[in-house]
């Protein structure tokens, strides 16, 4: 039995994104290829083999570690994004504002795909391996804020839940607009301690 299942789950790229300055600004602009290395998406601000420590990793590390860059991408899928908006009470949101590298549509629940799940261009073979859930945070209040006044400090509470993955280059290429990506999952079940271990965290 292989150790990663493929499925008949499929998502087309609907949108792409860089960002060359992060202390700048968050927001990407639109992208219709992404050349990608095993360091990310070249001369995009996210990219690199390492990064340092943020505050998501302070019970691992000091701030500033350098670590392993397993966030070289912001994924979203094309559902949740329309969910947060309906949340935030606005038509639709602009992917740009969030900071997304890459918006697909077609898988369902997406922001909870098992980690080490991975993406893999059905053209090109080009492979994302996801991280882990990517939590929301206030970092997107200020765009959103200049673009739809009043409704930036919404985001953080109707993104719970919905904010999409952080994933990483497996396998080096190019996705384009348009592509189609299958989804493959680990064969694995879930930890049977994970509940216990996330009530004593409370």
């Amino acid at each position: 039995m292989p150790a990663l299942i493929p499925t008949d789950f499929t998502a087309r790229v609907t949108w792409l994104g860089h960002n060359p300055d992060r202390d700048a600004a968050l927001e990407t602009c639109a992208l219709t290829r992404m050349e990608l290395s095993f360091a990310g998406h070249v001369g995009e601000s996210r990219a690199g083999l390492t990064r340092p420590s943020d505050s998501r990793v302070l019970a691992q590390y000091k701030r500033g570690t350098p670590i392993r860059n397993t966030r070289q991408l912001s994924i979203l899928s094309a559902e949740d994004l329309a969910a947060i908006a309906a949340r935030m009470g606005l038509d639709a949101l602009d992917p740009a504002l969030v900071g997304a590298s890459m918006v697909i549509e077609g898988i369902p629940d997406f922001s909870f795909v098992p980690p080490s799940s991975r993406l893999q261009d059905e053209d090109s073979g080009t492979t994302l391996t996801i991280d882990m859930e990517n939590r929301p945070c206030q970092l997107p209040a200020k765009p959103i804020e200049a673009r739809h006044p009043g409704f930036g400090k919404a985001f953080k509470r109707a993104a719970a839940g919905r904010r999409g993955v952080t994933a990483w280059v497996e396998r080096e290429g190019t996705i384009t607009l348009g592509a189609t990506l299958r989804l493959h999952i680990p064969d694995q079940p879930v930890w049977p301690h994970l509940e216990a271990v996330r009530a004593s965290a409370r």
